[in-house]
């Protein structure tokens, strides 16, 4: 997230925002910020555009994701470069959170779309299937409106808007106002594709902004962000009777069973707590070791977090704190633990050698759920790591949070792995990595308790930018709905002796699971 501050401007005048890179301090550029005015009158425009733009078919609107995939190929170290301005992390963390994962989901719904949104036919059972056809059409809700969070400026951002757009609605975008220049990156992409004017607006904007998005009359909100403004988000829906999904914070857990191989669970662990500088939601954010393997394993995670380089340019493995603000929620973390007897093996400030926003990628042992570092989202490169006696203490632990977005369990029983994955109370979980359910584009994503509503992407993800409408049709006409009337106790009486022969005699049972006539 970059570093924003006004801008004095005249009375009456657009207020603005100058951006500057948080690993150089240099200034980027500046934006003007969008008023609700405008946010109603492009959501209004928005809808005039959805109306061709949701008769188009799935062919046609794949036809816009691929352009913008060619576009994106061939202009990705353009992308790269803005992107890593605002969120000054290592290239390759880029190119494969960012860059891959949008190429990889503008193919795979300009081609599946088509496919998993068809008009379904439905077989009915027992007697239902004797007089009655189920149709189920997916169609478009009409507007959606995407707020992005800072963290993850264009991936965030163009993920839900690809689905949004295939499901044939309009798109009004609002990424976070501190990573404008990413966010933008989106609405550029679709413009080089030629996609129609109005189906797809970024809006430049605060929180003024995103209220407005709400206001205006939007048919689904897609938001990922923290839990107190997702609150907020939930409660502007609630009252509108908008539809909307929350992807907000966590507090991962990983789980380092007995019979882990260690080596890799340490490169896991670096991995989940380390990429994205540990400003991703579905981070490592807590550590659970058996105690039996304790030693050895934080041996090598302090080996392979002593060897990262930080630096803000050139070749490395971490970059900058994205964000002043989450700096000082880094720092309070570590020094409450410290104060509370947790004991430092690596990094644990500032990075004395850069002068942008740098946290020292840190371990930290002897923790508990005493500590802010245990309990509430840091969101830096903090690994702290805790032991535990057994794994039936690491789950019991694992699930001893307002949290539930992710989680990851390391052990070389993938059985066992499996089983233990069931019991953690989170969104989703991986069994011998980090977690990367989100890149999985068939995995349907979010969380549990404090961690958010609803899922995106998938079949369901996808599903959940339309209208689910299931279509009944009468076989015969209408007719039998045309005998109902007069009632009579005769009608009561057969009734009643064809219920006790359906659920009440073993051939009736068998009949009534079955599907008797063809969709």
């Amino acid at each position: 997230m970059a570093i924003v501050t006004p801008v004095k401007t005249e009375q009456g005048a657009r207020r603005r925002l100058s951006v500057s890179c948080p690993s150089t301090l240099e200034h980027i550029g500046e934006i003007e910020l969008q008023s609700a005015r405008d946010v109603h009158a492009i959501v209004a425009k928005a809808r005039r555009a959805q109306g061709s733009w949701g008769a188009l078919s799935f062919k046609a609107r794949g036809g816009y994701m691929m352009k913008a995939l060619k576009v994106l190929l061939e202009r990705q170290d353009e992308f790269i470069a803005t992107i890593q301005r605002e969120t000054p992390k290592p290239c390759i963390d880029v190119i494969q959170m960012d860059i891959f994962a949008a190429c990889d989901a503008l193919h795979y719904y300009a081609k599946r779309t088509g496919k998993i949104l068809k008009t379904e036919k439905k077989s009915l059972h027992g007697a239902l299937s004797l007089s009655k056809q189920l149709r189920i059409v997916y169609q478009p809700l009409g507007v959606v409106g995407v707020i992005s969070p800072w963290n993850g400026p264009f991936v965030l951002s163009i993920v839900p808007t690809i689905q949004a757009l295939m499901a044939g609605n309009a798109v009004v975008l609002k990424p976070s106002s501190v990573t404008p220049f990413s966010g933008k990156l989106v609405a550029d992409l679709f413009e080089a594709a030629g996609l129609p004017e109005g189906v797809l607006t970024v809006v430049l904007g605060d929180g003024e902004a995103g209220t407005a998005l709400i206001e205006a009359g939007v048919d689904k909100i897609s938001f990922t962000g923290s839990v107190p403004v997702g609150r907020k988000v939930a409660m502007a829906c609630a009252e509108r009777f908008i539809p909307c999904t929350l992807e907000l914070g966590g507090k991962d857990p990983m789980i380092v069973c007995a019979d882990a191989n260690l080596d890799n669970a340490a490169g896991g662990a670096v991995a989940g707590c380390f990429l994205n500088t540990g400003q991703y939601c579905c981070g490592t954010e807590r550590v659970y070791v058996v105690e039996a393997v304790a030693d050895e394993f934080i041996k090598r995670a302090v080996e392979r977090t002593s060897k990262l380089r930080q630096a803000a340019d050139g070749e490395f493995d971490v970059g900058a704190v994205f964000w002043p603000q989450q700096m000082e929620i880094i720092e309070k973390h570590v020094a409450d633990a410290v104060a509370k007897g947790a004991k430092v093996l690596a990094g644990g400030r500032r990075n004395p050698n850069l002068k942008g926003l740098f946290y020292e990628p840190t371990v930290i042992t002897n923790v508990n759920h005493d500590m802010l570092v245990m309990s509430e989202e840091t969101f830096g490169p903090i690994m702290p790591i805790m032991r535990v006696r057994d794994e039936e203490e690491a789950i019991r632990l694992a699930n001893d949070s307002q949290y539930g977005l992710a989680a990851n369990v390391w052990t070389k029983d993938k059985k066992k792995g499996i089983e233990m994955a069931k019991r953690i109370e989170s969104g989703s979980v991986n069994v011998n990595d980090f977690t990367v359910t989100y890149g999985v584009t068939e995995a349907p994503f979010g969380g549990r308790k404090e961690s958010g509503i609803g899922r995106v992407n998938g079949d369901i993800g996808l599903k959940g930018y339309c209208h689910i409408k299931p279509i009944l049709i009468d076989r015969f006409g209408g007719k039998q709905t045309a005998g109902m009337y007069p009632c009579s106790q005769k009608k009561d009486v057969g009734m009643q002796k064809f219920m006790r022969f359906l659920w009440g005699t073993p051939v009736g049972r068998w009949m009534s699971l079955r599907k008797l006539m063809p969709s």
